[in-house]
């Protein structure tokens, strides 16, 4: 009898099934977005089909040179290196790039129809988050595959920031639904490919801070520091300093000529210490103005609300509670929700003030933070056609092949005229509602 009403609720359950998924593709969003994939998907096989490999590939030979190394049994990064100079790329960089040698044997052709794949699994990460935001309207989201800049990135050029990026935002669409241990790991992950994911992580602490207790916060931490042991385990035991210095170096001073943002500048200063100290000095000041008056807001600024989350009595019972899981999980009290357009826009606006203050942007530098373009744009106050129009201006900057005085000029004007608008937008609301998480996500 159990297994008849069994099976006599199937019909049903596929009829909703069939219901709900008519209604998902009548959303013009969803829809479209489908339309963009797959026009994307002809664009990118003619890209690989019709461009010269010789062309295209520029650090390719130096990533198969420090694999080379890598799986001959070299374990000390100063000896790792290439046409371009030494290894300065985490360990998770050598594994992948080491399955990619695998999979292609070393041949440029077929990696690009890999890295083909992987710009359309990227895409289909950015839009459902731009669907789950609906912050874009639906037409506005063609934005994101009219980049002539980004296809050449992703797909013949063959960077480790395109892996880097798309787990980036797989992390993220974790943190949309609140998994944010799962979320973490996949960042360390991508870190460990690229460190400019870095730029996230002050925003990533905030968001956590906000989202979960002091016990949650700290295993979840503690979860993606371990992944960034566990992979650099073969170099850490044989040679840590080499591998720390190498692998995590964030005083690298890049070459003035391939600067895209501040071509403008005299190269004496371009390379100073004192104008990287300054940058600094900005970007911090940037992400406190923007986390003391917009981010943290309705919780009396950050000020406020650090002491609220990081008081001295309440760190300490959290910290002598967090050796037990159990306890901190199943302590809901300080536990909420937030707002998944919340999470996205002060992610991808603290991201964004990181780009604004790089000391140097290179071209494969705008996977950084073009997908998130639109995003940032629709953010703003701006009338619709004045979004369209910095939008152009901004890839037409990164077109500008080599880069010139004006180009960087006119693209750091740009980024400033985004912030202005960013700034100038009403702050948001970061909780789904005032009620305490009453399930934990995080199981």
């Amino acid at each position: 009898m159990a297994v008849k009403s069994a099976r006599r609720v199937k019909p049903s359950q596929q009829r909703s099934s069939k219901a709900s998924n008519i209604k998902l593709f009548k959303n013009p969003k969803v829809a479209f977005a489908f339309a963009l994939l797959l026009c994307d998907a002809v664009l990118v096989a003619l890209i690989i089909a019709y461009c010269l490999v010789s062309d295209t590939k520029i650090d390719w030979d130096a990533y198969m040179s420090q694999v080379s190394g890598f799986l001959d049994g070299e374990r000390d990064y100063g000896n790792l290196k290439g046409d371009t100079g030494p290894l300065v790329y985490p360990a998770g960089f050598l594994y992948f790039y080491s399955a990619v040698r695998y999979v292609t044997g070393g041949e440029v052709y077929p990696a690009q129809i890999l890295f083909g794949v992987l710009y359309i699994i990227n895409l289909g990460i950015i839009l459902f988050i731009y669907g789950k935001t609906d912050v874009v309207p639906w037409w506005a989201m063609s934005l994101l595959c009219l980049s002539k800049r980004m296809h050449s990135i992703f797909v013949l050029r063959l960077f480790n920031d395109c892996l880097a990026m798309m787990l980036l935002h797989a992390s993220l669409v974790s943190l949309l639904h609140q998994r944010w241990h799962l979320g973490l790991i996949i960042f360390s992950g991508a870190v460990s490919v690229k460190m400019n994911v870095l730029l996230y992580a002050p925003l990533l602490l905030l968001l956590m801070l906000k989202a979960m207790n002091i016990g949650g916060v700290i295993s979840a931490l503690s979860g993606a520091a371990l992944v960034q042991i566990l992979l650099g385990i073969p170099f850490i035991m044989s040679h840590p300093f080499a591998y720390i210095s190498r692998a995590f170096n964030l005083g690298r001073v890049f070459i003035h000529f391939w600067s895209v943002n501040f071509k403008f500048v005299p190269e004496p200063i371009f390379v100073s210490k004192a104008f990287a100290i300054s940058l600094l000095i900005a970007h911090l000041g940037l992400l406190t103005a923007f986390a003391h008056y917009r981010w943290c807001m309705h919780e009396g600024g950050l000020f406020k609300f650090l002491y609220s989350r990081l008081d001295p009595i309440k760190l300490k019972l959290a910290l002598t509670s967090s050796f037990s899981l159990k306890k901190s999980y199943n302590s809901h009290s300080s536990i909420k929700v937030l707002r998944k357009e919340y999470i996205v826009t002060t992610m991808f606006v603290g991201n964004f003030i990181g780009i604004l203050c790089a000391r140097s942007l290179h071209y494969q530098f705008y996977s950084w933070y073009f997908h998130s373009l639109p995003y940032l744009l629709w953010k703003t106050p701006f009338p619709t056609l004045l979004r369209v129009m910095l939008f152009i201006g901004v890839e037409f900057c990164w077109n500008v092949y080599p880069s010139s005085l004006y180009s960087s000029a006119l693209l750091l004007c740009l980024h400033l005229v985004i912030l202005v608008g960013l700034w100038s937008a009403p702050p948001e609301y970061p909780y789904v509602d005032n009620k305490p998480l009453t399930e934990d996500k995080d199981k």
